[in-house]
């Protein structure tokens, strides 16, 4: 337990564990008795002010909190599966500290002042992301897309963040998720079918060609690091789409792709298809959030259904008396395990737009709005349709690209 989170971990528990669990439970029930029992007649002479409890009604609460979490049934975070190359991969494990980093960069990408995201000066740019230099920053001004690649110093890994729906829009889309039907056949994999839509923003629009020669500038000057790719919402959708392309057009080998409030994005096949491509993938669910429930799974039919791709990390609040806790609640291996986000109602905007406590979502009512110094246009260029793309020199410090801007030397 740190703070007010509890993530449900896997592992054996010592019999150690279960005495303090035990222990803890008996000490919170004799309270619970020992003060309903002030004041009667006959009662024992107990007196909280002199005793050695020193606490009040949480003590008894935290007691049985614990003991629940002791004797609580635990999930195996690694688990094994062959792809059809009989190769063995491992699912992801789940890292609270790096999802509350990369959930920084989600909710970045959604900015629209183009100079101080891509000096990385901006709001939501500071805190564990300090230090961040993009190489390229790319706005699809057709399709009303963003994303941008960068290195993360402290993580040795390039991040790739993709900017998902527009909150003013995202009554409308929501609204059109739940008739989608899977329309698009998924290139060189019998049955396996996908939501064209997502599929292609990412493959046929500027972000594509934009992000794979990013990537490929970063490792040329910084060598073989892993490749880290993130979202929300339908930027969600996106970093997967991506993650698999990377694995399969680059023959990247060290990808990671940990998404916030993900729809799903394909069907049965897709999904197993997926999974044994980039095993290294979290999906970050929280609450009620309606998004990750879209497009709907109909149990009776899931082989002719959307269905998401393992590994699901889900968000929720426990409470007891005055005391309330976030669970992060590791999922187990089928992508569509009932006990977490779908053993829930998705009836949530509010819980789609803030994940970790961090904002999701755009900084102005209008999504597509660009803001840019003209400082900064020498580093952008622009194809016919109109779309951005701002690049610079990844052997450059971003420090000096900013002193350049302000024209000292």
């Amino acid at each position: 337990m740190s703070g007010n989170c509890v993530s449900v971990q896997s592992g054996k528990l010592s019999s150690n564990s279960y005495g303090v669990a035990l222990r803890l439970l008996t000490l919170s029930n004799t309270y619970r008795r020992e003060t309903r029992n002030v004041g009667r007649i006959g009662a024992p002479n107990f007196d909280p002010g002199r005793s050695n409890w020193h606490g009040n009604k949480d003590f008894a609460d935290c007691g049985v909190f614990i003991s629940l979490f002791v004797f609580s049934s635990c999930r195996e975070l690694n688990l094994k599966v062959k792809n059809k190359h009989n190769q063995q991969h491992q699912f992801a494990s789940y890292n609270h500290t790096l999802a509350r980093i990369l959930v920084q960069y989600a909710s970045a990408v959604y900015l629209s002042d183009l100079t101080e995201l891509f000096t990385w000066t901006c709001s939501r740019c500071g805190g564990p992301t300090e230090g961040f230099e993009i190489i390229e920053l790319i706005v699809d001004v057709q399709h009303c897309l963003q994303a941008f690649v960068g290195v993360a110093a402290d993580l040795n890994a390039i991040v790739i963040a993709f900017r998902g729906t527009q909150e003013t829009s995202i009554q409308n889309w929501v609204e059109d998720l739940y008739w989608k039907q899977l329309d698009s056949d998924y290139p060189g994999v019998d049955d396996a079918k996908v939501h064209h839509g997502f599929y292609s923003a990412y493959h046929n629009t500027s972000l594509r060609p934009g992000i794979l020669n990013a990537v490929q500038e970063a490792k040329e000057l910084y060598g073989d690091i892993k490749i880290m790719v993130t979202g929300h919402s339908m930027g969600g959708a996106m970093a997967a789409f991506c993650g698999l392309d990377l694995r399969l057009s680059l023959g990247e080998q060290n990808v990671q792709v940990l998404t916030f409030g993900q729809p799903r994005i394909g069907n049965a096949v897709f999904a197993s298809y997926y999974s044994q491509v980039v095993p290294n993938t979290i999906r970050v669910t929280n609450g009620h959030d309606v998004v990750p429930h879209l497009p709907p799974y109909y149990y009776y039919f899931p082989q002719k259904a959307y269905h998401h791709f393992p590994r699901e990390v889900w968000l929720y609040n426990i409470g007891f008396g005055s005391l309330i806790y976030t669970v992060e609640k590791v999922c187990d291996d089928s992508g569509e395990d009932p006990t977490c986000s779908r053993s829930v109602r998705g009836n949530s905007i509010s819980d789609h737009l803030t994940y970790y406590g961090v904002q999701m979502g755009c900084d102005s009512s209008s999504g597509c709005k660009i803001i840019m110094d003209p400082r900064v246009v020498g580093y952008g260029k622009t194809d016919q349709e109109g779309n951005l793309i701002l690049s610079r020199d990844p052997s450059r410090s971003i420090l000096k690209l900013k002193t350049d801007e302000s024209g000292s030397s």
